[in-house]
């Protein structure tokens, strides 16, 4: 009877507290187009915002690109990057710091693609409830994204990667 009811109660928190499933075959890309090895989520292309690395680009062939490029990943907030699909170990990704790390660096026709790991944090929300004992804490991520800058408009498609 009552534990039942209980149980039924609680089960169904169970069910409406955890995140849909990772729906296969959802690409991750800012413009739609398909790098190699790319990890799946359920976000559509348009819930992207197009990001321009502008600053990135002027330097490119210079000294200064990777410095200048870690500058412009690092003033990101953590909707433009696909951070949210990257986490290991968190539920929420926060862009209190965000470090890039180039992985390699490649010009193609047309654009510049940078290959780069993002370290970044990810917190484990919890219910919210006032009597919650669950503390907050940040934990460490990282993800490899694929950067397509484009050398005219400076225009960047962004995908995640499988490492």
């Amino acid at each position: 009877g009552n534990e039942d009811r209980r149980l039924k109660e609680f089960t169904h928190l169970l069910t409406v507290v955890r995140p849909p499933p990772i729906a296969a075959g959802n690409l991750l890309t800012a413009t739609g187009s398909a790098p190699c090895r790319l990890k799946t989520s359920g976000m559509a292309v348009q819930d992207i915002e197009m990001i321009r690395l502008t600053k990135t680009l002027n330097a490119w062939g210079t000294a200064d690109f990777e410095g200048i490029f870690r500058e412009e990943i690092a003033q990101m907030d953590a909707q433009q990057l696909p951070l949210q699909q990257g986490l290991s170990t968190g539920s929420y990704a926060i862009d209190s710091q965000l470090n890039a790390m180039i992985i390699g660096v490649s010009e193609e026709a047309g654009f510049i693609r940078v290959k780069a790991g993002i370290f970044y944090s990810g917190i484990i929300a919890g219910c919210s409830c006032a009597d919650d004992p669950t503390p907050i804490n940040e934990e460490s991520e990282y993800c490899v994204v694929q950067l397509d800058i484009d050398k005219q408009t400076a225009e960047t498609r962004v995908a995640l990667l499988a490492d």
